[in-house]
């Protein structure tokens, strides 16, 4: 069980069973339960606000939820709480496009379920994610209940993408009543896990045709699923049964293959794409080869790719190893520094984690057989300081450049902008107050996560979260959580975001260029 050294408990919380341990006084979580004397009422008084266009000094007014007023000098009466964030920066709170909450997954479940999954997040500075609800037997709709009902638990704001694992005439009615009554705008399609979750070609067309006709943003997970499985057996004929296995049998050219596979599929579709957790610089190419023909791809690193190379997967002791395994794979010495100058010029667009946590025992189900791993890393609680360090402290980017990968441009691309994503008047409060002098480091002795392990561990860097406020609570605040199991709300996002702007003159255009039919002379027989 995972040490919450920084957490002190307040209150007890019995109504909820977190997979199967409950909240008490004595339980030795050390969650705070602390919605009933939080303020509603918050000045932040002379900090660096930062926005993804701009930052100025200025004092920050939340009451009720919502950012009131943004501007220097604030007045405010008795009763507020004010914080003094002088030489600090106040941020949109972090948003994360990619976690897997409550997975069901090869034969086990994610160790993180929506309340610590979320209560690491804030630690964390995040204070909304968007995860992705799997579907039940094909069905989206058994998915999506299942989905709300695991929800219960959240202590922060959340949204979802919805995964497409079949065709037939259900699932296209079923994709049209998430988008207009579920407020989903994403679909996400699995290229790899073959016999599972993984689609085919045609499948693949038919799902982008139909979210281009709901406005909806297709997502996905690009690896050669059949090829991947053609490497697992040869791996498995070499007598490489360990987690080395895993990256040796899904090398980079798979996940290369299946990125420019699925861009010119949208490209013939003319439909916008999201690649999800993008590992390698062979992918990074085909999207950059895409976004310079015009065409509107969106790449999405992930921490660990980011920051992480593979020679961990040859460690001899198992665990340590196969903690590592996650698809597709943590690559080579040399992709991660790709990806951050990729990032950093805009060719990748927003940062994710692909959160998807399981604990020593749960990992060791593939202790003879690497494909029997869970898949899956941590990254909630994580991100937002190893991108801070790996990206600002380096000087490949500036703080505003920070704030628009890590909440801003997910913000737009789910349309939930400005009311998520920005320290503006009418947005919502959540925000972090980041100290750049501070130092943090990373432990599994100290993470909120519910897992025993974290492959950041021990990795120390500049730049801290030292507040979080979402919702108006402050939830994160010297080294203490305070979180209320069932506060977080669901964030409904509507369809049509910036990428389908011009899409219809470019189909017009496409229309155009044909010179078809040809009116012809039939020949007399």
């Amino acid at each position: 069980m995972t040490h919450f050294r920084s957490l002190i408990l307040l209150l007890t919380v019995s109504l909820f069973s977190l997979n199967g341990l409950s909240q008490s006084c004595d339980s030795g979580l050390g969650y705070c339960d602390a919605g009933s004397d939080l303020p509603s009422k918050i000045l932040i008084k002379g900090g660096t606000v930062v926005n993804a266009e701009h930052q100025e000094v200025a004092d920050v007014y939340v009451e009720d939820g919502l950012i009131v007023a943004v501007r220097p000098n604030i007045k405010v009466a008795d009763g507020v709480r004010v914080i003094d964030a002088t030489g600090k920066f106040v941020m949109p709170g972090g948003i994360d496009p990619h976690t897997h909450l409550a997975m069901e997954f090869m034969g086990t479940e994610t160790i993180d379920n929506f309340f610590t999954g979320q209560a690491a997040a804030l630690a964390g500075g995040t204070t909304m994610h968007i995860d992705f609800v799997i579907p039940v037997d094909g069905s989206l709709s058994k998915g999506y209940e299942a989905y709300v009902e695991k929800a219960k638990l959240a202590c922060m704001d959340y949204g979802f993408h919805m995964a497409i694992t079949k065709w037939d005439d259900i699932v296209p009615k079923e994709m049209e009543i998430m988008v207009k009554e579920k407020g989903i705008n994403s679909f996400k399609f699995f290229m790899a896990y073959k016999g599972s979750l993984m689609v085919s070609d045609d499948l693949l067309l038919e799902g982008l045709k139909k979210c281009k006709s709901l406005g909806a943003l297709a997502m996905v997970h690009a690896e050669n699923g059949d090829a991947v499985f053609e490497g697992q057996k040869r791996m498995i004929e070499l007598g490489i049964t360990g987690p080395e296995g895993h990256a040796l049998s899904r090398p980079p050219v798979l996940e290369g293959e299946a990125t420019a596979r699925a861009i010119r599929l949208a490209a013939f579709v003319n439909a916008p794409l999201y690649v999800v957790h993008v590992m390698s610089t062979d992918a990074m190419e085909e999207i950059a080869r895409a976004q310079k023909s015009g065409q509107r791809v969106i790449g999405e690193p992930v921490v660990s790719g980011l920051i992480l190379d593979d020679s961990v997967l040859w460690d001899p002791d198992f665990i340590t190893a196969a903690k590592f395994v996650m698809s597709p794979p943590i690559r080579a010495l040399g992709h991660g520094k790709t990806l951050q100058a990729a990032l950093s010029t805009g060719v990748l667009k927003l940062v994710g984690t692909d959160h998807c946590t399981f604990n020593s025992t749960q990992k060791s189900f593939g202790i003879d057989d690497f494909r029997k791993i869970p898949n899956g890393v941590n990254g909630l609680e994580e991100r937002m300081h190893l991108v801070w360090d790996a990206m600002v402290e380096s000087g490949q980017m500036s703080a505003t450049d920070y704030v628009r990968v890590t909440s801003t441009e997910c913000a737009k691309l789910f349309n939930i902008y400005p009311r998520k994503g920005a320290i503006l008047a009418g947005s919502d409060a959540d925000i972090i107050i980041f100290n750049p002098n501070a130092t943090f480091h990373i432990s599994a002795k100290s993470h909120h996560s519910r897992s025993d392990t974290n492959v950041y561990e021990g990795r120390s860097g500049k730049g801290k979260v030292e507040v979080t406020i979402a919702g108006g609570r402050i939830v994160w605040e010297n080294e203490e959580l305070k979180v209320v199991p069932g506060s977080g709300k669901y964030i409904s996002m509507p369809p049509f975001n910036y990428l389908y702007h011009g899409i219809d003159k470019a189909d017009a255009r496409y229309l155009t260029s044909l010179k078809a039919p040809v009116n012809r002379i039939r020949p007399s027989l």
